[in-house]
């Protein structure tokens, strides 16, 4: 039969119920517990040790006050251990109605006595260079004798040797044994380590997966690895990031299986996404060299299916308009890459009208951190300066450039060095005015001062070799002045006077010094002296002198200088504004 019953014995249960479940939550009151021990181990006692963040209620059992007192020395001990203090005295007790009362005496601490680095598998066997790489792997170990033991320093240490060993030659490296041997009397610990190397692994041949509309040899085009070339990490990073720079891909990822029984060819796993063929960008800007800018531009790193990268756009600028078209192929071997484009550009600097129609090809080779380009351009211009006689004329020129970028950071360098050299030229044979050779050098060098602070050092010479200016296109002279060159003056006005226009001299010369002093990460103030000048004369070269203060800030994409400039020549103040770096 049904069991039922009334609403007020109902009621009677809920609460009972509710007492029963609340009673013992509301008897037990949180822990205080007062910490009585030196500064060393202080902050990690209140940490990590529970009883002292307040996760602990006051047990009403004697039995289970006891058991408390056990299990926080345990954990105490437990704690300093990991710091190398092994013969701890604790104590946890009150008195009255006290708080409770935590003594933490840490005794000695113990330091390192003997280190045993032994290694087995292939780099075990004889011969001078195993056993060079074995005593570099031991003077690279970073617990050496003498040192406080801490535990996280001999995990560390651990896994810093087996990472070193495992980054060159051995992939399969693996720990086979370590001991920490402690003395709390003498309040010293011996350290053992027994690392396996395994055999030495070989590259075998690249594989390559995720690729749908890209070409299949794709991937192989980038890679400078050869078969049978002993493995390496880092030249595996290298060959990741080359693709992971190539525009196709959107993320790339290179590994190899460490498995012992691959070691004779080990393959290259290489897996790629495919980023977006198309882009259509538009832009803004401004600079104080070249003025407001609007751009137009559309990407297409597919072209033909064949993973030609079309580069096209239009830039108009306040005195500087241009539209361009490049092509550029796909890497060939050894990290060469051709490129061909056409471009018209028209320009209005310091009275100076130019314009010009280009087409040519370069051939560019890549290898770390040095870039060579060879260069062949056909190209037609117009010149008309102020107050000047007009001319036109089309010139077959070539060019040789040679770029090192020896620097930590590409985007805001602080260390390193940027080195530059050009060499260029026409001929009467074919199509130029005249004979000339241009010859060109820049040196920038980064310095770190501190912490944060950075000394940037830069320099430019420039000569080109012929008879007279007259023939040779305005890019194989030079003007200088304004940002990135020298402050204080006006956008290329340092050059050689045609009427009432500036042009382009056959002699270079600049000079900068700047100290940037960053008072915050992302902004910083620059005190800086520049000089230089562009002639057609040697011993009519005058250089001119500007300095002043500017403003940094570390945007994503590189320094932006915000500069004020005295120009000691023309006795006035300028603002320029750019980007703080160009490479």
């Amino acid at each position: 039969m049904p069991i039922t019953a009334s609403p007020e014995r109902w009621w009677a249960w809920l609460l009972a119920v509710l007492l029963l479940t609340a009673w013992p939550a509301a008897a037990q009151q949180p822990l205080r517990v007062e910490l009585e021990a030196p500064d060393s181990v202080r902050a990690l006692l209140q940490r990590h040790l529970r009883i002292l963040r307040g996760d602990v209620s006051v047990p009403e059992a004697a039995v289970d006050r006891s058991a408390m007192v056990r299990r926080a020395r345990r954990e105490a001990a437990g704690l300093l251990a990991t710091e190398g203090y092994f013969s701890p005295e604790i104590s946890l007790r009150r008195r009255a109605d006290e708080p409770w009362r935590l003594t933490v005496e840490p005794g000695p601490r113990a330091r390192i006595s003997a280190v045993s680095i032994e290694f087995a598998g292939a780099l075990a066997a004889d011969g001078e260079a195993h056993a060079a790489r074995r005593e570099a792997l031991r003077a690279q170990w970073g617990l050496a004798v003498g040192q406080p033991f801490r535990q996280a320093a001999w995990d560390g240490a651990k896994a810093a040797l087996l990472d070193t060993l495992g980054a060159r030659d051995y992939a399969a490296a693996r720990l086979l044994s370590s001991r920490a041997e402690v003395d709390p009397q003498a309040a010293t610990v011996v350290l053992s380590v027994e690392v396996d190397s395994g055999p030495p692994f070989f590259l075998g041949e690249v594989h390559g997966s995720g690729l749908s509309r890209l070409p299949e040899d794709l991937i192989s085009r980038y890679s400078t690895l050869r078969i049978g070339e002993r493995y390496d990490r880092e030249r595996l990073l290298a060959f990741q990031s080359a693709l992971q720079a190539a525009p196709q891909f959107g993320s790339v990822t290179v590994s190899i299986d460490p498995d012992p029984a691959l070691a004779a060819a080990v393959p290259v796993q290489v897996e790629v996404s495919e980023a977006q063929s198309r882009q259509l960008g538009f832009g803004g800007g401004y600079s104080t060299n070249t003025g407001y800018r609007v751009e137009f531009n559309y990407r297409d790193v597919n072209l033909r299916q064949r993973a030609w990268e079309l580069s096209t756009g239009v830039r108009l600028e306040q005195r500087r308009q241009s539209a361009y078209a490049d092509i550029f192929l796909p890497p060939e071997a050894a990290g060469q890459r051709y490129s061909f484009g056409v471009l018209a550009e028209h320009t209005d600097v310091q009275g100076l009208r130019l314009g010009t129609q280009a087409v040519g090809g370069a051939l560019t080779r890549s290898r770390g951190n040095i870039e060579t380009q060879i260069a062949l351009r056909l190209q037609q211009e117009r010149r008309h300066p102020e107050g000047g006689e007009r001319s036109s004329a089309s010139t077959l020129s070539a060019n040789w450039t040679w770029v090192q970028r020896a620097v930590d950071d590409l985007l805001d360098p602080r260390r390193g060095h940027v080195l530059e050299f050009q060499l260029g030229g026409g001929t009467r044979l074919a199509l130029a005015g005249q004979d000339f050779v241009r010859l060109y050098g820049r040196a920038v060098r980064y310095q770190p001062v501190g912490s944060r602070d950075v000394l940037v050092l830069r320099g430019e010479l420039g000569a080109t070799l012929a008879p007279e200016r007259k023939g040779v296109p305005q890019d194989f002279l030079f003007r200088t002045g304004g940002a990135q060159s020298v402050r204080g003056y006006a956008y290329q006005s340092l050059g050689v006077s045609e009427g009432e226009a500036v042009v382009g001299g056959r002699y270079l010369a600049v000079a900068s010094a700047e100290y940037v002093h960053w008072f915050l990460p992302q902004w910083g103030v620059a005190t800086f002296v520049d000089a230089g000048d562009a002639n057609d004369d040697r011993r009519a070269f005058d250089l001119k002198l500007g300095y002043g203060v500017g403003a940094r800030w570390a945007s994503p994409a590189g320094p932006l200088a915000l500069d004020l400039a005295w120009g000691r020549e023309t006795r006035s103040l300028r603002l320029h504004f750019g980007i703080a770096i160009a490479f």
